[in-house]
């Protein structure tokens, strides 16, 4: 009799905890998962299936001593419904099963840490909100990832539940989650997403989407596949979309509709791509599930295809590796400079900064914008849809701009003088794209714009970004087996940001500590003899006048930088003559760069060729009447060439491999 007496106890004990429950629950939480954390999810019950989840807030808390026990992200559930077991998946697209709920990959961070259920507003959590307890206060798990206990946030949420306990989900990079017991006590355990700790309730029927491969030309054909893991008890309709952005039903053929017969777990079809003439980049098609029956559920979703679109637009002129000269000209009104005639040391300085950093001209753009601007101004030549990589030096498709800590394979901003080490961050505002015309207005003394100044901001391979950290060029030198074709661009990106804004220096030796002065000048200089602006750097600079409506000096007129920090540092500098330059199109000189031999045509019968180095020694000389072909046997470097006919003097720009 007493046994029986006991399990009845219990069993009236648990219908009693059964019924009290909440109507929404935390049921498990993986905050780590193996490598860049892109499986993470967080997945609520509810007490009821199909439960509407309108009023509903979850909002994760940041417990470490920086977060201070405030909010970092907050979700609004508007809108959303548990399934047929209560539960609600949030998590990002790489989750398997796929979530209800689609939040970026990594953004769960591993604690010690919270999340909590509100019946409140989103809005009533911004982000830096510091955590409490009210009576909109549904449910909350505090876990962490091998971290000492967050005694602050106990404190808070004790005043919710006296007895809470911090949870373990294991080491770092664990396989394990943590999981809600029916008692409301929480185990960790191998995940179990969109599906009941205790392996109770309707075992739903997964739907997979398959590819031959991820990347497609236009005009290519490919076959998508559905795969259910049982075979369905009746017809099954799969519809599906492939539209994304700029991508939509113009760009393919095939149909969309389909169904997977009684008996049966698999249907195909076939799509093509449409072969048209326009340019309109590269593209994402995504691969998206309709709405499912209640027992079957998406096993994969939103499944990506790239269409590279084989329209693209190959430039005039070339790379940073194949560079061509004289190609692109400098679209900086005819006066432009002219203030800088008869100046010399500080006076010459200043008459620099008064042009690039006018108060009255000069824009400053958002941070976001010059992810916009870098998809123009470093355009690969070779491909309109590329964008050209600094130190690696090769091109990557301009849809691979990282969003995510995932920086593999991916571009992002590069600046060539590091933050850290120029004292400049970004603001909340520097998150908006607004274009071209809207900017803010700036100075000299605007030292935070330099955090968005395309001048010194390149496209860079997401890892070599990480490699180079803050490093001096000197101290860095490029990835091993480059060319070093980027070398005289950044110290002309640098020279610029020099004289652009107070507070900024460049300096001989690499001055560690000293926020605002960058190393190592003759580096740079060095950098900058070696390797002059090409064709490439000069569209560069015409792609950012157009949105800063300020000109880097130093690519236009190259000499400058001798004239401020090299052998002629204090001379008097004098603008270049054009008129001399304007009647070179009379004569084709060619190869250039060239390597031994260096032909010109369109020379008079008697005609003089001198070849100067940088600093203006002649190098070599030869005067023939027939004159066509020049051996070169020189080292490599950039050189003037002063073509002396028919009683008049041309100069020209070469440079020899």
């Amino acid at each position: 009799m007493k046994p029986f007496i006991l399990s009845l106890f219990y069993l009236i004990f648990s219908t009693l905890c059964l019924f009290s429950q909440p109507a929404l629950v935390i049921n498990e939480l993986d905050c780590d998962t193996p490598g860049v954390d892109d499986k993470e999810f967080l997945e609520l019950k509810s007490a009821t299936p199909n439960f509407p989840l309108d009023g509903y807030v979850v909002v994760f808390y940041n417990g470490s001593a920086s977060g201070g026990n405030t909010s970092y992200l907050a979700l609004d559930l508007d809108g959303y419904v548990t399934d047929i077991n209560g539960i609600l998946l949030i998590g990002s697209t790489t989750v398997v099963p796929f979530p209800q709920y689609i939040i970026p990959n990594n953004v769960i961070q591993n604690g010690a840490d919270a999340v909590a259920i509100y019946k409140a507003n989103v809005e009533n959590f911004p982000e830096g909100t510091l955590a409490y307890v009210d009576q909109t206060l549904v449910d909350v798990l505090l876990y962490d990832t091998n971290d000492a206990d967050a005694e602050a946030m106990l404190t808070i949420f004790r005043a919710f539940n006296p007895l809470i306990q911090q949870y373990n989900e294991g080491n770092t990079n664990n396989t394990t989650s943590i999981q809600r017991n029916n008692d409301g006590t929480y185990f960790t355990g191998v995940p179990t997403p969109r599906r009941l700790n205790d392996g109770s309730g309707v075992i739903l029927n997964g739907v997979l989407i398959a590819i031959p491969q991820k990347m497609y030309n236009e005009g290519e054909t490919f076959d998508i596949v559905f795969t259910t893991e049982q075979n369905v008890d009746e017809d099954l309709p799969i519809n599906f979309s492939l539209s994304n952005g700029s991508f939509n039903v113009d760009d393919f053929t095939g149909s969309t509709l389909l169904k997977i017969v009684k008996g049966q777990n698999k249907v195909s079809t076939t799509i093509s791509l449409i072969d048209d003439t326009f340019d309109e980049g590269d593209e994402i098609m995504k691969i998206f599930l309709g709405t499912l029956p209640t027992q079957f559920l998406a096993l994969n979703n939103n499944v990506e295809i790239r269409i590279v679109d084989n329209d693209f637009k190959v430039a005039a002129f070339g790379t940073p590796v194949n560079p061509t000269y004289d190609k692109v000209t400098g679209t900086q009104p005819i006066h432009y400079y002219d203030v800088l005639s008869g100046k010399s040391g500080v006076d010459l300085h200043n008459a620099l900064q008064s042009i690039i950093a006018d108060p009255t001209k000069v824009r400053a753009q958002t941070y976001n914008d010059v992810i916009d601007i870098l998809k123009e101004a470093d355009q690969n030549p070779e491909n309109s849809n590329q964008v050209w990589l600094v130190y690696l030096e090769k091109g990557r498709p301009k849809l691979d701009l990282q969003l995510s800590s995932d920086n593999f394979n991916s571009w992002n901003r590069e600046h060539t003088w590091p933050r850290s080490r120029g004292g400049f961050n970004s603001i909340e505002a520097d998150e908006t794209f607004d274009g071209r015309n809207i900017f803010w207005p700036t100075n000299a003394d605007s030292t935070r714009h330099a955090n968005s100044d395309a001048h010194g901001i390149r496209a860079v391979d997401g890892p070599e970004n990480s490699s180079r950290g803050n490093q001096f060029y000197g101290e860095y030198n490029g990835p091993a087996g480059t060319l070093g074709s980027f070398k005289g661009d950044v110290a002309r990106g640098i020279f610029f940001l020099d004289v652009r804004y107070n507070g900024l220096e460049v300096v001989n030796g690499f001055p560690e500590g000293q926020v605002g002065k960058f190393g190592d000048l003759a580096t740079l200089l060095n950098w900058h003899k070696n390797d002059p602006p090409d064709d490439f750097e000069m569209n560069r600079n015409n792609v950012v006048y157009s949105w800063q409506n300020n000109r880097n000096p130093f690519i236009d007129m190259p000499d400058l930088a001798e004239y401020l920090w090299g052998n002629k540092k204090g001379e008097t500098w004098q603008n270049p003559s054009k008129t001399a330059e304007d009647k070179l199109d009379n004569f084709r000189i060619y190869p250039n760069p060239a390597r031994q031999i260096l032909h010109i045509d369109g020379l008079d019968e008697s005609s003089v060729v001198e070849v100067y180095s940088i600093h203006g020694v002649l190098v070599s000389s030869k005067k023939s009447n027939s004159l066509d072909t020049m051996n070169i046997h020189l080292p490599s470097g950039f050189y003037m060439l002063k073509i002396q006919s028919n009683g008049k003097t041309f100069i020209k720009k070469v440079v020899i491999e």
